[in-house]
């Protein structure tokens, strides 16, 4: 990978093929690495780029105020992409509609798998998460941390650890721990968009894919039909058998939806 130098760290990626700019951003259990099935793919029909985002993968926490759709700002103007693909999984495709509000003209599409939102506001299931896994790593529990995860987020709610591929589970369980594992300087804050996505996804006129596995957290699935409805231009598509992390699950087929619908 290489590193893009920033004002206050840096961000590192890696890019592939040529043609039209396609970017990956990872999940928030995740890094780039959880592209491996699709970045060779999309490689021989775009020029590709996946990076890790600050605070995973080999990308650290600035010791300051950052924006995660800033940092994809600088790094699609320094590689000169625009106007971009976006797809994001999860946090990750909250980053990408940060950016699409922040910077429409910069964008040519977006497709989001197991989408949130800035500005979502979590109930039941994933609150609850949210007080466990906080609770666990403020005990320095960062393995017990981490098959919270795992649990929530690879397995989902409608099935047991043994049901899922267990070299998924081993990705995932190796990315998330890394990242519990980084440094967090003193002085860290995140700045966030304002207003939030939520409240502006009529504002999205360009196409975009949704993808949800019909497993995934209650609350995920329920996310990703509202989107689906407040952006005019939106397409969902709900895959059977599969939960949260629905492009590590059954890669090619999300290959060819993504791939026909860019292409489309």
């Amino acid at each position: 990978m290489k590193a893009l130098k920033l004002h206050d760290g840096e961000l590192f990626y890696q890019m592939k093929g040529s043609g039209s700019s396609l970017l990956l951003i990872h999940a928030g259990v995740a890094d780039s690495r959880m592209w491996d099935a699709q970045f060779d793919y999309f490689a021989e029909h775009f020029c590709v780029v996946r990076c890790d985002l600050r605070g995973y993968g080999r990308s650290f926490l600035p010791d300051g105020s950052f924006a995660y759709h800033e940092d994809i700002r600088v790094l699609i103007e320094a590689l000169e992409l625009a106007p971009i693909w976006l797809m994001g999984a999860s946090f990750g495709a909250q980053v990408a509609v940060d950016f699409t509000l922040a910077y429409p003209s910069q964008v040519k599409g977006l497709v989001l798998i197991a989408p949130v939102v800035s500005g979502f506001k979590p109930v039941k299931e994933v609150e609850k998460f949210n007080e466990n896994e906080e609770a666990l790593l403020e005990a320095g529990r960062l393995e017990d941390a981490t098959e919270l995860n795992l649990s929530m987020w690879v397995d989902g709610p409608y099935r047991a650890h043994d049901g899922v591929d267990p070299v998924i589970r081993k990705q995932v369980g190796e990315m998330q721990l890394h990242a519990f594992s980084h440094p967090e300087p003193d002085h860290v804050s995140l700045n966030r968009l304002n207003p939030p996505a939520i409240e502006r996804l009529h504002e999205i006129q360009h196409p975009v894919l949704i993808i949800s596995g019909a497993l995934d957290v209650t609350e995920f699935v329920q996310l990703s039909e509202l989107l689906a409805e407040r952006i005019p231009t939106a397409k969902i598509i709900v895959v059977p058998g599969v939960a949260h992390m629905v492009s590590m699950e059954v890669p090619e087929k999300i290959n060819q939806l993504v791939l026909e619908f860019v292409k489309a």
